[in-house]
């Protein structure tokens, strides 16, 4: 198991951080502290989404994803997005 010395954010996911409630931003911050613990829970996409992985978890009790890559080599761990399935995939497509 690897784990992640450092995680960086992408300003997209720091503006949807900034409008989260505080109970949501505790459910957040709990899914970001077990990726830091094992990177690899999340689902590697396929194709042109290759670069991303997917992990998914309740927010509020609403399933959440939370799209980030990472690299191995310098156990970087890139927070890339945070949001519903509706259109998830959709967005992320139009800002990479």
């Amino acid at each position: 198991m690897v784990k992640a010395t450092s995680v960086l954010q992408t300003p997209t996911f720091k503006k949807a951080v900034k409008k989260l409630k505080p109970n949501q931003k505790k459910d957040l911050d709990l899914a970001v502290k077990e990726l830091m613990v094992n990177p690899n829970i999340g689902e590697q996409k396929k194709g042109n989404l290759a670069f991303l992985r997917v992990h998914k978890f309740k927010m509020n009790k609403q399933l959440t994803l939370l799209g980030y890559s990472f690299d191995d080599g310098t156990l970087v761990l890139e927070l890339m997005a945070l949001g519903s399935h509706e259109n998830f995939y959709r967005d992320i497509k139009r800002k990479m």
